[in-house]
């Protein structure tokens, strides 16, 4: 697929001037017009501080339309480094460390522990205040005390330029850097409105935190691509979108599984609201979906349902099934969309379809390499593809499946199995409304099988129901032996289930 854009100065071009770009609930629509020329003030503000192209900016924001704009001012002639709010002193001191970042963007007034690690750090803070009278999104950037130094290189950054630099989730080790260039996010940008078959006429709800890869790409970037609307939230709330739905009358929204279930909850209650704006279309993605869960929510909301495959190494997107006429394949992650993608074996060879291998990906929105380590280069790079860390297999029509994430993979005795395969045995028992599936170390077996249980309400079920339940239907070394009933499941900070270290995390190691 060749690239639609190479910067995101091109991309922002996208839109007709007098069309609405950024929306948010309470406040007056941001035209494309009014979104440029808040863009140009942006970088000329930065400059004005001493920062330009590839200097580093964290970005400790509030979900919402400032934090979107900021991203796409920092990003479009510095580079933006968002970080989760939610973060501890200690875990803001490792990032912007690691991240060597010459500033720090938080609002006017923020009592974030960000502020006083950015002060002991000697990090320059940036404060930013809203001023949404004249439009979603806009605000004004100040200095404090003066420029961080001499500008290198202003204006509106290049196509090889870093963008966007994020962190790897780190669950087994320390996290790594991904730079993401200008062309990078760009393609991806355009790759998800082209699968998506975006217009100016569409109308997007973004719920996903904009310190992540999904939200930034897919519901930010994307949309702006193809010169559409969003709507910026405060955040996902599941009992405030119906009412954010009904205000903004959206054509679609993306989101990852725990929260499209948690949609689908309150969905009955809300179903005038679903018919009086029909959505063209959902998207799923950064994690799978069960396949009870999309036929579900198609039902509710009698649209299709899309389901990504994406990574933030990619700059978010790698396959998607089509919209229709195009087929739809439940549990595939569908065709590749935008990079070339394929399986490959242990020996670094490409797999015909129907052979399980780890699935690798390259093209314009893959990284180019993580910074400052080359040994997760040698090992993240083989002849040119990048590796996923994911097991899959291609069909002969080209659909892929992920069949575990070979770090997840639980090992029981020599019996290896992904804990998808649980996950989707259990989601079948009409009392579970959510579970995840993670091994539990054990001394002599190497690893036992643990699932977290969310139960429907009003509904029963007791551990050895569902362990019996599980029994009918899975070979005995993968029936779970521990089972814990919770109000919701364990997740990261980005609404990610987290198996990986989880039995760590719940005590049971």
């Amino acid at each position: 697929m060749t690239p639609r854009f190479s910067t995101l100065a091109e991309l922002l071009s996208a839109g007709r001037d007098d069309a609405p770009a950024l929306g948010a609930p309470g406040c007056p629509d941001l035209h494309y017009r009014e979104l440029r020329a808040h863009i140009v003030r942006t970088i000329a503000a930065l400059n004005s501080f001493g920062i330009g192209r590839n200097d580093r900016v964290g970005i400790v924001l509030p979900n919402g339309p400032e934090m979107g704009s900021a991203f796409i001012g920092v990003a479009a002639g510095a580079t933006a480094a968002p970080l989760n709010p939610g973060y501890r002193a200690e875990e803001f001191e490792f990032y912007l460390s690691d991240l060597k970042a010459r500033a720090l963007i938080v609002e006017k007034g923020s009592d974030s522990p960000a502020v006083a690690v950015a002060q002991k750090m000697g990090v320059s803070i940036i404060e930013l205040e809203a001023t949404r009278d004249g439009g979603a999104g806009l605000f004004t950037l100040r200095l404090p005390g003066g420029t961080t130094g001499p500008l290198r290189q202003g204006g509106f950054a290049g196509a090889d330029d870093i963008a966007l630099i994020l962190h790897t989730s780190g669950t087994t080790s320390r996290p790594k850097i991904v730079p993401l260039s200008q062309s990078n996010v760009s393609a991806s940008a355009g790759n998800i409105a082209q699968v998506l078959d975006l217009a100016a006429t569409d109308r997007g709800l973004n719920i996903m935190p904009l310190f992540h890869i999904h939200g930034l790409i897919a519901g930010m970037l994307a949309p702006l691509s193809a010169g559409s609307y969003i709507t910026c939230t405060p955040g996902f709330n599941a009992l405030r979108f119906f009412g954010w739905m009904d205000a903004s009358a959206p054509t679609w929204y993306t989101a990852v599984p725990t929260m499209h279930q948690a949609i689908l909850t309150r969905a009955a209650h809300n179903r005038e609201v679903i018919e009086r704006h029909r959505l063209r279309f959902l998207r799923s993605s950064s994690a799978s979906m069960p396949t009870k869960v999309i036929s579900e929510l198609e039902a509710v909301f009698q649209a299709p349902l899309i389901e990504s495959y994406g990574m933030t190494e990619a700059a978010h997107q790698m396959c998607s099934n089509p919209l229709p006429p195009g087929q739809r394949k439940p549990g595939s992650v569908g065709i590749a969309a935008g990079p070339e993608v394929a399986i490959m074996g242990e020996a670094g060879e490409i797999l015909p379809p129907n052979v399980t291998g780890e699935i690798v990906i390259r093209g314009a929105n893959v990284t180019s390499g993580y910074e400052n380590n080359p040994k997760a280069n040698a090992e993240a790079f083989v002849k040119g593809w990048f590796r996923t860390g994911d097991q899959g297999i291609m069909d002969d029509a080209g659909y892929f499946t992920i069949t575990g994430r070979l770090k997840e993979i639980i090992n029981r005795g020599g019996e290896k199995f992904s804990p998808r395969e649980v996950d989707e045995v259990l989601m079948d028992h009409p009392a579970i409304l959510q579970v995840v599936t993670f091994g539990i170390p054990h001394d002599k077996l190497g690893e036992e099988v643990g699932v977290v249980v969310v139960l429907r309400e009003s509904l029963t079920a007791s551990e050895l129901e569902i362990r019996e339940f599980a029994a009918t239907r899975l070979a005995d070394f993968k029936v779970p032996r521990k089972v814990l009933f919770m109000a919701e499941l364990p997740k990261g900070a980005t609404g990610k289930l987290q198996r990986i270290g989880l039995a760590q995390k719940l005590g049971l190691a």
